[in-house]
Order: C-alpha cells, then structure tokens, then sequence
C-alpha cells in the first residue's frame, strides 16, 4: 500500500476472495503484469510485475504475493477460510499483512478481511491497522462489486481515520491460458495522484489500466 496519507492500499489478492471447499490441497502460482498498478482505486507504481504463490485445501488457504513498487517490493501474505453455503452464496473470512523491503515506500498494514457473494453480487468489508512509522492508525474499507460474463463494476470506499472513494469497471477474459483484463479507475481527490495544473491542488483522476496474468 502507497502511503496513507494519500489514502492506499496494496494488493490482497484475498480480499473478498471467496474459496470452493473442495477437498483436495492444491498449489497455484501467478505471474502478472500492470501498465500502472492499482489497488483500491489508488496508484502504487505505473509498470510493475507480480508473482504469487497459493495453497488451498478444504476452503483453507494461505498464500504470499509480491510486486515491484519502485522502492524495493511490496511483499503480502495472506491466510483464511471460505465456504460455499449454496450454489450461488459464499463467504470469507481472512487476514492480510502488506510488508515492504524499502520503507522509504511505506510502511506495514495488517487487516481483517471479510466477504460475501451472491449470484454475481460480491461484498468485502476489510478493517486495520497502519503502522504510520510509530503513529499508527485505524482504517476500514468497503466495496461491492457487481460481475456479469467478465464484465464488472466496482464501487470501494474507506473509512475510519481516512475517507476517499473510487469506480472502476473493467472486462477481463483468458485466452490461451493468459488472463487478460482492461479497466477504467475513477478516483476523487483523496486518493488521486493528480493535481490541478494551476493551484497545484489535488483534483479527481482517472486511469486506463492493462493486465496480463498467467496462472500454473
């Protein structure tokens, strides 16, 4: 996560994660890459790569995920469990550290994530901790996310000690194996990185992000 001070957030990739309770273990690894990496509506670093590693088992999972954020990594680790309750209705509980190899970035958060789907419905709430170098600070985060054939919109908001909100829709599809996905990201004012040409005062902002991914 980029600095709170302007409202960040790094990449959990289960967050809001929902996972089938099937009963065999299973180890996935990922490799991806972003023309600007974005979590939670708000930019870290434009060109950055990723790698990940998951092991699930009976809806158990726990995993790790890192990427380049300029100064050093960001390095995410990540656990929890997920239950289908029917077809069409499933949960999550989870927690998510965000660690850094520079702290000149940022520092650690560590958070409770919590999540709920139906049907093509999808709700997270997620509350912690940002250690702020010593001050820490509470923070909490909301989204709901709705998805049809690829296709999805997302409206996210935090709260707590800090406020700002973001939409993004976006599409994403795999072909020969590659996930691929484009999306467009509104942000306001406190969690843009933009500013106005003339005062010099931070404005709402707006991106066209491209991902690659491959999973194995």
């Amino acid at each position: 996560m980029k600095k709170l001070t302007k409202i960040a957030a790094g990449l959990a990739l289960a967050t809001a994660a929902t996972v089938s309770t099937s009963a065999f273990a299973e180890v996935s690894y990922n490799v991806g890459y972003a023309s600007e990496y974005y979590y939670r509506g708000i930019i870290q670093k434009a060109s950055s790569a990723s790698a990940g590693i998951d092991y699930e088992e009976s809806g158990f999972y726990v995993g790790a995920w890192t990427a380049d954020v300029g100064a050093g990594l960001e390095y995410d680790i990540y656990g929890g469990f997920g239950y289908d309750f029917t077809d069409d209705i499933s949960g999550s509980i989870g927690y998510t550290g965000y660690f850094y190899t520079d702290d000149t970035f940022d520092d650690t958060y560590q958070e409770v994530n919590l999540g709920l789907s139906f049907a093509f419905v999808g709700l997270e709430y997620s509350f912690g901790e940002y250690d702020n170098y010593g001050a820490e600070q509470d923070y909490d985060f909301f989204a709901i996310t709705l998805e049809q054939a690829g296709f999805y919109g997302t409206y996210g908001t935090f709260g707590d000690d800090f406020d700002g909100d973001y939409f993004e829709v976006g599409y994403g599809t795999t072909i020969a194996d590659v996930d691929m996905g484009i999306a467009a990201i509104f942000n306001d004012s406190l969690l843009s990185d933009q500013t106005d040409s003339v005062t010099g005062n931070p404005i709402s902002g707006e991106a066209l992000v491209f991902t690659l991914g491959y999973s194995f």
